[in-house]
């Protein structure tokens, strides 16, 4: 077993929270991605667990063995940088060996490791190469490399991808979850790319302000966000919010943004009712659950000037604008748009409708 567990973590730089008290576990072979803003937490919670940051309060357990005072060297751990941190002046095979040496193996075996890690990274063809004469993909396989040598319980990478070019990173990802997957290692892995976590993760620690807004699968996070941030976080392009009031007439509930009225079933207004905070609330929906037209059909819910158009190749990502909103919505390249400026009905389903609280920003439905 290689588990990681974290227990009411916190960590204080300059009177400036950076972890609080967070607490989640990795499954032995699991995938967790910490997915943050910059300044939210993740790499300082991540340095905490190699042993490169004193947490001020909480516990770390890998392999239910309590390590909040053992150093990095004796956590079994293998760190990949965003810089890759590979010694200049090394040979491949030397950044390779450097860790096995340092622990005094014998060289039969530092030789036998080495070889059958550069084969299975595909770079067994560079080992008499240094890192200059490498390019940035070959680098970070280098630093992977380096970091699978030495056997370790738990694979610890802070944003490895994001010194790649684009295409680059997206064909390295993909390499990255299959080594992970063939090799079962315990990874923890920390990126400010959403779309690098939903492609790569079992489960997905979202956080922000040095919190753990929610903490599930790829799935659940982005079908079900736990609140605002979540929803407004995951997804490109991100969710829509419009505020709403909740309003009764006739015996009817509505949620009332003013340039426009939404209908509630009776058990679906009587939950909104009772969860809300006060008769204010936020409805967010995906850009892709979105759709418009240039005629006003049976389930339209507004209309909204066309603003902008994005073409993206595959979609088409138009913008919206309606009072003080912005609303994105994604649609097929076929579909035939009118021109900026004028107007078009939006709609989309009440199934796949978010309602928050407007105080708490928590999901409500």
């Amino acid at each position: 077993m290689s588990r990681v567990r974290v227990v009411n973590l916190r960590k204080v730089f300059d009177k400036t929270i950076a972890v609080n008290r967070v607490s989640f576990e990795v499954l032995d072979g699991e995938f967790v991605v910490l997915l943050g803003p910059s300044g939210c937490g993740k790499t300082t919670t991540l340095r905490c667990i190699a042993g490169l940051e004193a947490p001020d309060e909480g516990e770390i357990y890998i392999d239910d063995r309590l390590v909040n005072d053992l150093p990095p060297k004796d956590r079994d751990v293998a760190m990949v940088f965003q810089s890759y941190a590979l010694y200049p002046h090394m040979s491949v095979f030397d950044n390779l060996a450097f860790p096995l040496k340092m622990r005094k193996l014998h060289k039969e075996e530092i030789d036998r490791r080495v070889k059958e890690v550069a084969k299975l990274l595909q770079i067994d063809h560079l080992l008499s190469r240094k890192p200059r004469q490498l390019s940035g993909g070959e680098q970070q396989r280098v630093a992977l490399g380096r970091a699978l040598v030495r056997n370790p319980q738990v694979w610890l990478m802070d944003e490895p991808l994001s010194n790649l070019d684009a295409k680059l990173r997206v064909y390295m990802r993909a390499e990255l979850k299959k080594l992970q997957k063939d090799l079962k290692i315990t990874t923890i892995y920390v990126t400010h790319d959403q779309a690098e976590a939903m492609a790569m993760a079992d489960r997905i620690a979202v956080m922000n302000k040095g919190l753990i807004l929610q903490y599930d699968s790829p799935h659940v996070i982005y079908e079900k966000p736990a609140n605002m941030f979540v929803g407004g976080f995951i997804g490109t392009p991100p969710m829509n919010f419009i505020e709403a009031n909740i309003v009764e007439e006739n015996n009817l509930v509505f949620l009332d943004a003013g340039f426009f009225k939404y209908p509630l079933e009776q058990e679906l207004a009587n939950i909104v009712k009772s969860k809300a905070s006060t008769e204010k609330v936020v409805l967010g929906f995906r850009p892709e659950d979105t759709s418009i037209s240039t005629e006003r059909k049976p389930d339209s819910v507004f209309q909204a000037e066309l603003y902008v158009v994005e073409p993206m190749g595959s979609n088409v990502i138009v913008d919206l604008k309606v009072g003080e909103y912005l609303i994105k919505v994604v649609t097929s390249p076929t579909t035939r748009l009118p021109p900026v400026g004028e107007k078009v009905w939006v709609y989309f389903p009440l199934e796949r409708l978010h309602i928050f609280d407007s105080k708490t920003e928590q999901v409500i439905i």
